[in-house]
């Protein structure tokens, strides 16, 4: 059976992870953090779950047998992609409004400076590979929709069927429940209306064998996988299923090489999860890898782009404060990761010659 989730919920939820040596205890909202540094290599997911600890772990057995980081943050990512249990990414991802799972996925490679990504692709569980062919294979950086399908079957990718059934109950009952003005749910004399019954209540019975009960809200799902290898090249993915319930071919900040994710082998990478709108209308990860080129730490870099963004609302006199994540690593082995108007703290996990942890950042403007 699906969970009931919530939009907060959803993009902070996940198994807990025990910290290991380098664990930080949870700060309190809003605390500035020193840069934290490690030895390299280094690899980063903004998935702070399960499935994030296995994707660094996969990701790690590449790093520590001396391969590139562009090799283990594929890796890492397609781990998540595939996993039918997480609604953010790949297979099981949330779908569109008409219930079709389109994916976003983009890889830049800082050694030599090649990016690729695809757009609104679909049946394609692993885009963030399809995106590596495109940046290899191809002169281009971003093939979309159908074109990008093509591209990926002319390599050998399988067409799968996106939509689990656990994924296809939450779009379902979304569908009778975002209005109760439309013609979804049992008819109406069926409704229970002259019983006197809840509406909302009425509106789940049916012998169709699904729970359609509880309230669905809108879902950003995405994942950001950043590594420095042993040689000191970076190279960094972010993959996504979208916004949940999205209009049909909106893409969002993930493709978009600057917004979801932005590599410079000189400096480092970030990579952005939330809302997308707003990173893209900043360059979000790009402003965050030049902060860290005028020489501020991947944590302060992060909550610089928080405060950019805000402050570019109250510049026009809006008091709006959209979700989004920031994560980011540079080449000395800093990382940090930050968000805004969202519950809680974030955290992403962190794999490094040390140790396997979860790191816990700040959160600004959160809801009150």
């Amino acid at each position: 059976m699906a969970k009931n989730l919530t939009r907060r919920g959803f993009v902070h939820g996940g198994l807990g992870l025990g910290l290991g040596s380098m664990g930080l205890a949870s700060l309190p909202i809003g605390t500035r953090l020193r840069a934290q540094t490690v030895e390299l290599p280094l690899v980063i997911t903004s998935h702070a779950n399960a499935t994030g600890r296995e994707a660094m772990r996969q990701s790690w057995e590449i790093l520590a047998g001396g391969g590139s980081a562009l090799d283990a943050v594929e890796r890492g990512a397609n781990v998540i992609e595939v996993d039918p249990e997480d609604f953010s990414v790949g297979m099981a991802g949330l779908p569109n409004e008409h219930g079709v799972v389109q994916l976003d996925a983009s890889i830049m490679d800082g050694r030599t400076y090649s990016a690729g990504s695809v757009a609104s692709l679909e049946k394609i569980v692993t885009p963030s590979s399809v995106a590596r062919l495109v940046m290899e294979r191809t002169d281009h950086v971003m093939l979309v929709g159908p074109g990008a399908l093509d591209f990926a079957k002319s390599f050998g990718f399988e067409e799968v069927e996106l939509l689990t059934p656990e994924a296809r109950e939450i779009w379902l009952r979304w569908r009778e429940h975002h209005s109760d003005q439309d013609d979804w749910g049992p008819p109406d004399h069926l409704r229970g209306r002259a019983e006197g019954l809840d509406r909302d209540a009425a509106r789940d019975a049916g012998p169709l064998g699904l729970d359609l009960t509880g309230s669905i809200e809108h879902h950003y799902g995405t994942t950001n996988v950043l590594a420095v290898d042993a040689s000191g090249d970076v190279a960094g993915i972010t993959t996504t299923s979208g916004l949940s319930w999205k209009v049909n071919g909106r893409v969002g900040d993930s493709p978009i090489i600057g917004a979801g994710l932005y590599v410079d082998n000189s400096v480092g990478a970030a990579g952005a999860t939330g809302r997308g709108e707003d990173v893209i209308k900043s360059c979000a990860s790009h402003y965050i890898v030049m902060r860290m080129r005028e020489g501020r730490s991947p944590q302060e870099a992060c909550e610089d782009a928080i405060e950019m963004i805000v402050g570019r609302y109250r510049a026009v006199g809006l008091d709006f404060v959209p979700e989004e994540k920031f994560v980011a690593i540079n080449k000395a082995g800093e990382y940090g990761c930050a968000w805004m108007g969202i519950d809680g703290v974030p955290s992403m996990t962190v794999r490094t010659p040390a140790s396997l942890d979860v790191f816990e950042g700040t959160s600004l403007y959160g809801p009150a």
